[in-house]
């Protein structure tokens, strides 16, 4: 509900409108006004129609309009009348009499408690005088007259009343204490009665009884004076006459005044030649006559016996309105001493809570700490709070307490009574004992040598404020004081209703304190608790928006948001908002579309730089968290600022600025409005330019200034922080009054710029990018920015569950998009290889005849499979930031860290693919001359057997398979003799690795080859790889480390090693698998791995020195193992080796084809079983891996890193053994391998889904060689088999890799029929699927996987563990998702004692916490530092890449708090060390605490 002077006009809408310019006299004349309404009628309609509450609003709002208001309501269906006394409760006015005008003091009283005359003006009759003008007149000074009545002369003023006649309305003259101004001195309550006494007897009688003074308004007198005779006068009686009328006789006058007693004093006629100036001159004077004589003064709360007696109602009657009251008196009753009624009945609010409040902080901030140790004082504070909660609990609870509580327990309308009379009389006490002490101030402040007694009155002035909101802070207290008890103890079980009670007021639209003010805090269990009970009351995922207002104190930004949205915070004088509140509006139907929301929750807030809180030291800080956290809340902030004091206005700026540029780094970015107060003229927006200008200047000023603070200081100007432009973000709000208070009514330019403001915030809040919070978003929103806010650097502190969900989300989405390129691109090189493997055999489809140009095309058309699968990633990720659920505003900072991610993706698979191409091609190459070279022996041992098989039948003798296999020997042996065997080249693969290894160094510069000179890489990897210190020192100070077990530098470089060489290990054992040729790719792919580790450890400082041993070492190691590999492979593929094994298989197809048996069937099932299964059994084994890495991906626990380390954790908490702790910190890498590769086993226990992709792939298999078979069938009418096998091969070629040296062999003394041989091979194919089958379900899962071209252990190694960086204190692994993430993080950091660290002089483990050091005055050395000492809060200028946050919550390191307190013997007898000095409450941490941590620091729901 707006304050709007304009409410009461009326627009005619109707078909008798008429044109302006085309109207005439005439038109005037015959335009029919029966038909619109009066003003009156609509404004008694609208009371009548309203319940008290509302009708308590609108007199208000009316009043604040200085509109009068009903005092005497009629009601045309009763003929009853009733007094509004409610409805006027809530009237507070301001004023100075002429009393006070020397002393500039004011008096400021709730309207119907205040004794003032009141002066009643009333109808006998008809009248030709317009008695409400006249009054407004009366009212009116000469600079500016004001209609406080509705007149006949008023647009629809002259509409025939139909309800409201009897309307009785009250308004008041107050005086502001000028003498010029004043038209009264004294205040004074105006009465005026609608329509004729003589019709409204009860109401007159009512007037008559209560007024001072009434004057009687008439024409003619004749019939109606025995109305006027026949009254119980308490009043003065005024006639006034008009001359004029013609209906005006003496004789009736004369008789009235006799009777009435009246003097020609209180007789006025109006003469011919008065005008109205004169004649409203005269009528202020027998006012000013009648308020001097103090006659009759009287409250309107008094004139309710009155109104009693004479029959009228009294809208207070109500039962729920006097139950109601009683309840507040009962409690408000029993205050004298504000202060000293705090502390007996509210008394968990005071000095305890603030205790409690400084302990909060000081648990997050350690500035006291000292040299004590962290965790120990960190366990005190945690005492002292648990004592204070017991001191709270000590206390019972209070009679106010029971009685408010029990009161707003009561049904509905009963409560909001309940409240408004708390409010009021509250409101009442508080300002009468505000009156008090600033008069007594005044006093003081005379004599300059008080100062210890004024700072005494200040103090009691700030704590002079008692509302209901501290009856609702006491409440906060009683039930967060509770959680501390044992959940079965019945004090905490009466008191869980308590935030359900308050989340229904707050849906019922009272205003819920957010920040306590006096003790500048959050009780955030009690608020939590209070949304949480919301959420419930209204409908899952309602969603909320938020507008704040910030600014300085007194500068209307409560009336701002009271006029806008029609609420009602709190602005009576002396009551400045301490803390902020929060209140709850509900959307219409038809703004749900526009707003996309279904609450709109307002926050006002307390004045930034309050003189009240100025003196204080924290004051800036106070003012910073504030700001911080209303501005993190809100989607649109209006900051009201003012030009005058541009010293104030800076730093005002300099708050809001910082709380918008942390707003900036924590992914929420809220729209901002500047609201400039008190500029009336049209031309303000244009004249203003040059102060836009400024203002903007200002706020870059600003902007660069809390950057440096908060250490950000990319951020140059204020566009850089947010959306802000200094045209639309600005806007000039007139003055709230028109004239000078108390009697100037509100500016009707000020409702309306108010007006179009609110219109320009709901299209902001419309056009939000992201869709809006529900209410426990918002509640995880108070909840992580009040936690942030308590540390001294908010940036750094910031820990958002809503964040952390955002950023899981986004990491899983992103995990699921690499992992469809990779799979897509590992199926591609799969094919790729294939086909090179098929190159140059019958099985070749390419139709390049040169292998370097065919794997040129190759890597072409990689190259546009990748850009195709960079382009859809990047769109991915695209399309998942322009999504407005899931709150993807808030990880936009990641944005380019994940695109980074896709761009070094790609180029990562480009140099894998490009790699693997390269290696199959050499392979290839290398096959081809002993492909020849067996190609020419088969042909010649195949011509020596059809010779023999000529000479045998020449014999024509039968000859048994004995004589046949002596021929057959005889020939065999001749023949061998016959052909050449050279032996195969053998490559000395150290000699190619030497030179793989210079060229890699080469760029290390000559001192690198002078180190590769000095050792042979034969005698290098032979032995463990040791890193020795050097120079003396270095190597005393590391035996010293040893004897102490502390890890120093040569340690660290020594696991860094061991890590390396592990990463090689595994690739040189992959490759030996494949039982391949050796490529010079394989030991560049291995240079590669050891040159992305170093560059991954570059904080571990090492030398040239160490990278080439460590080079050495590795290339030695691989070279020895690939030379055995190449050697076994060279031995293999022996021409005369190959032959011999094919002997006996030569000579059964000799012996079937001199019998001319058949030899169809035999042949099918040959080539069946050495062409086809071989080459369908490594088809599975080559896409079994992926699929095992993709079904696996699947399972939340391995979706993501953050997701995969609370699964480890919550393993290693249930299986509670210390062995696996150990390993994990110990040797986390081998850990965490060991964990996927158990949980993979586990996964696949059952054959099903194994058995699944095995089925898949064969079924593929099997339909590919049956469409080959048919193919080959109708597309070769050749008769010959071996063209028809071939034909079968190539169609194959691109999906299967068939054995040459079996096709050759196949291919010898193969006379079999074609399509008998078609038939037999389809049959051997369905029986070789069965035996596949059979094979697959007996093989042991675990020797499946050691077949698998892909191990999917080692790839979701790669994908959960991530960078592999650890936290440089405590070794925490890094849980940051992508791989081009800039910054690292570890979600949960543990006592550095776990990391063998302990203290030098008592050898005991430490048991600090890297998330509590960096907030600590504490101080580290290292490596890093060069040994010298380095301050924990200053540790990103040792690590720049870390990111190592306060614990999200005092909890949140529980679960290693538990572990260290559980096995610190264990550990300190593992680490050489004595045990940690455990404070007393890590003790007492339980199990199941431990994994609620776990949940709480991973952010699993």
């Amino acid at each position: 509900m707006m304050v709007n002077v304009a409410a009461r006009n009326m627009t005619c809408t109707s078909d008798c409108e008429f044109d302006d310019e085309t109207g005439n006299a005439e038109d005037l004349d015959s335009s029919n006004t029966d038909d619109m309404p009066n003003p009156l009628d609509i404004i008694t309609a609208l009371f009548l129609c309203s319940d008290g509450f509302l009708q308590q609003e609108m007199a208000l709002k009316m009043s604040t309009c200085q509109f009068s208001v009903p005092l005497l309501l009629p009601n045309c269906d009763t003929k009853q009348c009733t007094l509004m006394l409610w409805a006027m409760r809530d009237i507070v006015k301001k004023y100075r009499p002429q009393s006070l005008s020397e002393s500039k003091g004011f008096i400021e009283d709730r309207i119907v408690l205040s004794e003032l005359p009141m002066i009643s003006f009333v109808r006998l009759g008809e009248c030709s005088l317009s008695k409400s003008e006249i009054l407004n007149k009366l009212l009116s000074n000469s600079q500016q007259y004001h209609d406080t009545f509705v007149h006949y002369n008023m647009e629809c003023g002259n509409s025939p009343r139909r309800i409201s006649n009897g309307l009785t309305e009250i308004t008041w003259y107050l005086p502001c204490g000028n003498t010029n101004i004043d038209i009264f001195s004294q205040p004074v309550a105006v009465a005026n009665l609608r329509g004729n006494i003589a019709s409204f007897e009860t109401q007159y009688s009512f007037l008559c009884q209560t007024s001072a003074a009434v004057f009687v308004f008439f024409d003619h007198l004749d019939s109606d004076r025995s109305l006027l005779t026949n009254q119980h006068h308490k009043a003065q009686i005024f006639l006034v006459g008009n001359s004029e009328s013609k209906r005006c006789t003496l004789d009736a006058l004369k008789k009235v005044e006799t009777n009435l007693r009246l003097t020609k004093n209180n007789i006025i006629i109006r003469k011919k030649q008065t005008n109205d100036a004169d004649f409203v001159k005269y009528l202020r004077q027998k006012v000013r006559n009648v308020i001097k004589e103090k006659k009759r003064e009287m409250t309107i709360e008094q004139m309710a016996d009155i109104a009693h007696e004479l029959g009228i109602l009294v809208d207070e009657d109500s039962p729920e309105c006097q139950t109601a009251k009683k309840n507040a008196e009962a409690i408000t009753a029993e205050i004298t001493d504000i202060h000293e009624y705090k502390d007996a009945q509210l008394p968990r609010q005071g000095e305890i809570w603030k205790q409690l409040t400084c302990l909060e902080k000081e648990e997050f901030r350690l500035q006291k700490v000292g040299s004590e140790n962290i965790e120990k004082y960190k366990s005190e504070l945690q005492v002292q709070k648990e004592q204070l909660r017991e001191k709270q609990n000590k206390y019972d609870m209070s009679t106010a307490m029971t009685c408010f509580i029990n009161a707003i327990s009561s049904p509905g309308t009963e409560r909001f009574y309940f409240l408004k009379w708390m409010r009021m009389n509250l409101d009442n006490l508080s300002r009468i004992k505000l009156s008090e002490l600033q008069e007594k101030y005044k006093e003081k402040c005379k004599n300059s040598e008080n100062k210890e007694e004024i700072k005494k009155i200040d103090r009691q002035i700030s704590n002079s404020s008692l509302g209901t909101e501290h009856f609702f802070r006491e409440m906060g207290q009683i039930y967060e004081a509770s959680l501390s008890l044992p959940q079965t103890d019945p004090s905490r079980q009466q008191l869980q209703h308590l935030p359900k009670l308050c989340a229904k007021l707050l849906l019922d639209g009272f205003p819920l304190e957010l920040v306590d003010g006096d003790a500048s805090n959050i009780p955030l269990r009690w608020v939590s608790d209070v949304l949480s009970q919301l959420s419930d009351l209204v409908s899952p995922n309602r969603k909320i928006l938020v507008v704040t207002v910030l600014g300085v104190q007194s500068t209307g930004k409560s009336t701002l948001l009271n006029t806008m949205f029609g609420v009602q915070f709190a602005v009576s004088s002396g009551r400045c908002t301490r803390g902020a509140f929060m209140l709850l509006i509900k959307i219409n139907e038809d703004m749900k579309k526009v707003l996309n929301c279904d609450f709109m929750l307002i926050i006002d807030t307390e004045g930034l730089k309050s003189p009240e809180l100025a003196q204080l030291d924290n004051s800036y800080e106070h003012d910073n968290e504030l700001a911080t956290l209303v501005v993190g809340l809100s989607d649109v902030t209006i900051v009201n600022v003012a030009m005058e004091n541009s010293t104030e206005m800076k730093d005002i700026l300099q708050i809001v600025v910082h709380a918008f540029l942390r707003m900036k780094e924590v992914g929420k970015k809220p729209k901002c409005q500047f609201v400039h107060q008190n500029v009336s003229d049209v031309s303000a927006h244009e004249k203003n330019l040059r102060d836009r200008k400024l203002l903007l200047e200002q706020l870059n000023e600003m902007t660069q200034a809390a950057a440096k603070m908060e250490k950000k200081e990319e951020n140059k100007s204020f566009t850089d922080v947010m959306d802000y432009s200094p045209d639309t973000g600005n806007w000039y709000i007139p003055g709230l009054w028109n004239g000078n208070p108390p009697m100037a009514p509100v500016s009707a330019g000020y409702s309306e710029a108010v007006y179009e403001l609110k219109k320009n915030i709901i299209q902001l809040l419309g056009n939000c990018e992201s869709s809006a919070n529900d209410v426990m978003d918002f509640k995880e929103w108070v909840t992580s920015l009040w936690t942030a806010v308590k540390h001294e650097n908010f940036i750094f502190s910031f820990r958002n569950s809503l964040v952390a969900d955002a950023y899981m989300r986004l990491c899983t989405e992103f995990n699921k998009w690499e992992w469809e390129f990779k799979k897509e691109m590992y199926t591609w090189v799969t094919n790729a290889e294939t086909k090179i493997s098929n190159f140059g055999t019958v099985a070749a489809k390419s139709e390049s005849s040169n292998l370097t140009e065919f794997l040129t095309c190759l890597k072409s058309e990689a190259s546009t499979e990748l850009s195709k699968w960079e382009t859809t990633l990047l769109e991915n990720l695209t399309q998942y930031f322009k999504q407005k659920e899931g709150h993807v505003y808030l990880v936009e900072g990641y944005r380019e860290e994940f695109a980074n991610c896709a761009k070094s993706l790609r180029k990562e698979i480009e140099r894998s693919v490009f790699s693997q191409l390269t290696a199959a091609k050499d392979i290839r190459e290398g096959k081809t001359e002993i492909d020849k070279i067996k190609e020419n022996h088969q042909k010649e041992i195949e011509n020596a057997v059809c010779a023999l098989i000529d000479k045998c039948r020449k014999k024509k003798a039968q000859m048994k398979d004995k004589e046949l296999e002596k021929e057959f020997d005889k020939m065999w042996n001749e023949t061998l003799a016959r052909l050449s065997f050279s032996r195969q080249k053998i490559t000395d693969v150290f000699t190619s690795v030497s030179h793989c290894l210079r060229i890699n160094l080469s760029y290390k510069g000559s001192h690198a080859c002078e180190l590769l000179s000095q050792r042979n890489l034969h005698d290098c990897g032979n032995e463990p790889f040791k890193y020795t210190a050097k120079g003396l020192y270095n190597q005393l100070k590391h035996k010293v480390s040893k004897l102490f077990n502390i890890e120093d530098h040569i340690m660290t470089v020594q696991k860094q090693a061991d890590s390396i060489i592990d990463h090689c290990t595994q690739f040189v054992r992959e490759k030996l698998k494949k039982k391949s040729n050796y490529s010079d790719t394989y030991i560049q792919e291995i240079l590669h791995i050891i040159d992305e580790k170093l560059q991954n450890y570059k904080n571990v400082k090492t030398d040239i020195e160490f990278e080439v041993s460590l080079k050495q070492h590795i290339c030695g190691f691989a070279a020895r193992e690939f030379q055995k590999m190449h050697e076994d492979f060279i031995q293999e593929n022996d021409p005369y080796r190959c032959l011999m094994k094919n002997k006996e298989k030569f000579c059964d197809d000799f012996k079937d084809v001199f019998h001319e048996r058949d030899q169809c069937q035999k042949k099918a099932e040959e080539f069946t079983n050495r062409c086809l299964k071989p080459a369908v059994v490594d088809f599975i084994n080559r896409f079994l891996g992926q699929d095992i890495t993709g079904e696996m991906l699947t399972c939340e626990q391995l979706s993501n890193r953050m997701s995969f380390q609370y699964s480890v954790l919550l393993d290693l908490l249930s299986k509670d053994d210390f062995k696996s702790y150990q390993r994990y910190i110990c040797s986390y890498e081998g850990h965490v391998k060991e964990v996927i590769l158990n949980q993979i086993l586990e996964h696949f226990s059952t054959a099903s889904t194994i058995s699944e992709f095995e089925h898949q792939h064969l079924q593929s298999c099997i339909r590919s060689i049956n469409d080959a078979i048919n193919k080959a069938k109708t597309g070769n009418t050749d008769s010959e088999l071996g063209r028809f096998v071939k034909d079968i091969c190539k169609e194959l070629g691109e999906k299967l890799v068939i054995s040459q040296d079996a096709l050759g062999t196949f291919m010898v003394l193969n006379n079999a029929d074609k399509e008998q041989f078609a038939h037999w091979l389809t049959e051997c194919v369905k029986d070789m699927a069965e035996d596949l089958k059979k094979e697959f379900q007996i093989l042991n899962f675990q020797t499946k996987l050691q077949c698998l071209h892909v191990q999917p252990e080692n790839e979701l190694f790669n994908k959960l563990v991530g960078c592999g960086k650890q936290c440089p204190f405590c070794k925490a692994p890094c849980d940051a998702g992508g791989g081009g993430h800039t910054e690292h993080f570890a979600s949960l950091h543990r006592p550095e004692g776990l990391g063998r660290y302990k203290w030098c002089g008592t050898k005991k483990l430490v048991t600090d916490i890297c998330s509590s050091l960096v907030i600590s005055g504490a101080q580290f050395q290292c490596s890093a530092t060069n040994y010298a000492w380095h301050p924990f809060k200053s540790y990103k200028e040792i690590y720049p890449d870390w990111k190592i946050p306060p614990d999200v919550s005092l909890e949140a390191s529980d679960h290693w708090k538990f572990i260290m307190a559980k096995y610190n013997n264990d550990f300190a007898k593992e680490y050489n060390a004595e045990p940690a000095d455990i404070p007393e409450p890590w003790t007492k941490i339980r199990k199941e605490q431990a994994e609620k941590s776990l949940k709480e620091s991973f952010n699993i729901k």
